[in-house]
């Protein structure tokens, strides 16, 4: 549970974010998340969200519809794929062979908060972008055998995108595939341009994006959806419930996650400065 100064920081995060979708600084983005994509939609730019339904938001590049989900996944709704990256599983066990004391929880938490996406949008396949587990000294018997029976528990056919992390996962326990094309998405663990040399945009993990909000003294950290409109690029937070997280600042159109909620988000540092970035 955030304690009262992140709930003070969260009231004036929603409080700002409000403001400024209703000003002309961006476009108005709280309309019905079930409205169908304006034809002049500019690329990139998301369909907004009602604000009775903000725990997912539906987002237009070219021809691919996403619906980004504030559980830390992506929904595409025309394969019915879900993916998800870095649950770094196994990583508590890793920090304790090391003498550092931590829960063993957060693979279970980890696990049971994919298996309810799944029971809710009910994917014909999970697309793990990478890092699946954190290290081999975190392979314990109960989590290698929770891998076997992985696709069972989702009702999905499992596809691990190997990343850095995943390299001491036995392909005979999990097998791994390279980076490959889906449509006009590219998927890879981490940010990578299409390997086929066509375009697409490309759909990673490995960065964990985060952004930090900030009133006087006090400091949030939250998750998001980063997209770089210059590299044609979404990176997706890291799906695990004991991952850190590296700052995204003001190249990128966010997308925040916080107590359940997917808030666009304006960085007001951006225009004070004149950015020309392309939103």
């Amino acid at each position: 549970m955030p304690d009262e100064g992140q709930n003070t920081l969260l009231k004036h995060f929603r409080g700002l974010e409000a403001k400024w979708c209703k000003s002309q600084l961006v476009t108005p983005l709280l309309t019905a998340i079930n409205a169908k994509s304006s034809s002049n939609q500019a690329e990139g730019e998301p369909t907004a969200l009602a604000e009775k339904d903000v725990a997912q938001c539906r987002w237009q590049w070219r021809d691919e519809e996403l619906v980004l989900l504030a559980q830390k996944a992506i929904w595409r709704p025309s394969s019915q794929d879900l993916f998800v990256a870095d649950l770094h599983l196994g990583k508590a066990e890793v920090f304790q062979a090391c003498g550092i004391p931590l829960p063993s929880d957060d693979d279970r938490g980890t696990l049971q908060r994919l298996r309810n996406l799944c029971l809710k949008w009910k994917p014909k396949r999970v697309i793990i972008l990478g890092d699946l587990i954190h290290g081999p000294l975190g392979l314990t018997q109960r989590l290698q055998a929770d891998l076997r029976d992985l696709h069972i528990r989702l009702n999905a056919e499992v596809l691990l995108i190997g990343g850095n992390h995943d390299r001491h996962l036995q392909p005979s326990a999990f097998p791994q595939h390279p980076a490959f094309r889906l449509g006009n998405l590219w998927l890879s663990h981490e940010p990578e341009q299409p390997m086929d040399g066509r375009e697409g945009l490309n759909l990673c993990g490995h960065i964990h994006p985060t952004t930090t909000l900030r009133q006087g003294s006090d400091r949030l950290r939250l998750p998001c959806f980063a997209y770089d409109s210059m590299e044609q690029r979404i990176l997706i937070p890291a799906f695990g419930e004991l991952t850190g997280g590296h700052d995204c600042r003001h190249r990128y159109r966010k997308w925040l996650v916080a107590e359940g909620t997917i808030v666009p988000w304006f960085d007001p540092a951006q225009s004070s400065r004149g950015s020309k970035v392309k939103w």
